[in-house]
């Protein structure tokens, strides 16, 4: 029995450390952000306004393209992030912020509502809700050169954004992992108590 899960969350909640522990441990094929190849992240750092629009389409692609291969492989994958965050958080957030125009964001919404509709959503989704002073700490500790620029207003925006779109997920499964109050990159306690949550939620599946 296949499985696609994924991980959702803002900059700096963890999803990456994460993907990683729960595939080591399930022996899941973890997809992760094409964050390094992305030939527009550090350019739309310098200036969001120009490069908005092309980073989203080509999350929007980068991401489609990976839902397509994860229900073709007939594996189990775990996804780090989702197609919605995009479509639901960082676009609507660029455009609220004067960033992205509303031309440019009605044409990517179109592109996403067509995608989304080609693919099935994850089987279970997995939030790391964390608050803004939580996310600055991730942030400063994994130390990337791009990310420093990002400010508190803009984590919280996106915060916002993250609740509003939980708070009316009805695609399928979903687990919310608090992860103010748990550790579980550094205490095998805390990733047990994850663990355990997923397989009760895995076996309701079935």
């Amino acid at each position: 029995m296949s499985m696609h899960i994924a991980v959702a969350g803002n900059i700096g909640a963890g999803k990456t450390t994460l993907t990683k522990l729960l595939s080591k441990h399930y022996g899941w094929t973890p997809y992760f952000e094409d964050v390094d190849d992305n030939p527009y992240l550090s350019d739309f750092y310098e200036d969001m306004q120009r490069w908005s629009f092309n980073l989203q389409v080509y999350f929007l692609n980068s991401r489609f393209n990976q839902v397509l291969e994860i229900r073709k492989s007939g594996k189990t994958i775990i996804q780090d992030r989702t197609i919605y965050e995009d479509a639901y958080i960082f676009a609507p957030n660029l455009h609220a912020m004067g960033l992205m125009t509303t031309r440019d964001f009605d044409n990517y919404f179109s592109l996403f509502t067509l995608m989304s509709s080609l693919v099935q959503a994850p089987d279970l989704l997995i939030y790391l809700r964390a608050s803004v002073p939580k996310l600055v700490q991730n942030i400063q500790q994994r130390g990337r050169k791009y990310e420093n620029t990002i400010r508190l207003d803009y984590l919280k925006r996106l915060n916002e954004r993250y609740e509003a779109w939980i708070g009316n997920y009805k695609n399928g499964k979903l687990l919310i992992i608090d992860v103010d109050n748990i550790d579980f990159a550094q205490k095998p306690e805390d990733l047990r108590i994850v663990i355990n949550k997923i397989d009760a939620e895995i076996h309701g599946l079935f």
